[in-house]
């Protein structure tokens, strides 16, 4: 067998549905995104297809991918949906949990951050920069901030990194949050970035998080994303107990 027939990826039916599994876990086709038609996977993959055909059939009986009539085939939700279940209302319904959401954020994104800085690629590095400069061109831009959407630009720039770590386990498991996380960014967008003390804290370290990672400084970009979480939750620790020292004179002041 010559040199360049054993290096020839397998285009068996098996083979084809572990390639397209692979692309899955590693956030090529994210859950809910439509796949490419047959005919530009076969193209990509440079398969029959009646082997991706087959191979596409196999992911559907794992549930790995869901197929309509008229719209093609999808990836299915990989993990069931947190958020439904009743702790997950707990989380939600309750504010105190939100320092323990920040707590889990610092050590997921710690680590996320430093894998990124030591894995990413010039393709990662790009989109984790395309993310930092469209929330920073909006926090520079706008006239008044849309919380909301300040929020949702500040989690794609974290998942932008999360995605740069190449860990499929750390990626689904940040994925398989995103509505806890976004609470978690939408009260400290909500509360903090209308303080310029606490609005420049959060602009400077989201700028030396970018940059630590896209310059492969990884002990460096670890020590920013714990600082970045540490400090909001600082902050955020200590607007609450201020409204509880006004709470509290406020009471002293009526009649009982």
């Amino acid at each position: 067998m010559e040199e360049n027939e054993r290096l020839k990826p397998s285009t068996t039916p098996q083979a084809i549905a572990s390639r397209l599994e692979n692309l899955i876990l590693d956030g090529v086709f994210r859950p809910g995104q439509l796949l490419p038609s047959e005919r530009r996977l076969c193209e990509r993959l440079g398969v029959a297809r009646s082997s991706l055909r087959e191979a596409l059939g196999t992911l559907r009986s794992k549930g790995v991918i869901i197929t309509r009539q008229g719209r093609g085939s999808e990836v299915a939700p990989l993990v069931e949906a947190p958020y439904v279940t009743p702790l997950m209302h707990l989380f939600r319904e309750h504010p105190r949990t939100l320092y323990d959401l920040l707590e889990v954020r610092a050590l997921l994104e710690g680590e996320s951050a430093s894998l990124a800085a030591n894995r990413g690629t010039p393709s990662d590095r790009v989109l984790i920069t395309r993310r930092y400069r469209e929330m920073a061109d909006y926090v520079e831009k706008a006239g008044s901030i849309d919380v909301e959407r300040l929020a949702r630009l500040d989690h794609a720039f974290h998942l932008a990194i999360c995605q740069a770590s190449h860990n499929p386990v750390l990626m689904h498991t940040l994925s398989s949050l995103t509505d806890l996380l976004l609470s978690s960014v939408f009260a400290s967008v909500k509360h903090l970035y209308h303080r310029p003390d606490s609005r420049d804290m959060i602009n400077r370290q989201h700028a030396r998080l970018h940059r630590a990672v896209v310059e492969g400084k990884a002990q460096l970009a670890r020590r920013v994303a714990l600082e970045h979480l540490s400090a909001i939750s600082e902050q955020l620790r200590e607007i609450d107990a201020e409204g509880q020292r006004l709470e509290r004179a406020a009471m002293r002041l009526e009649e009982w």
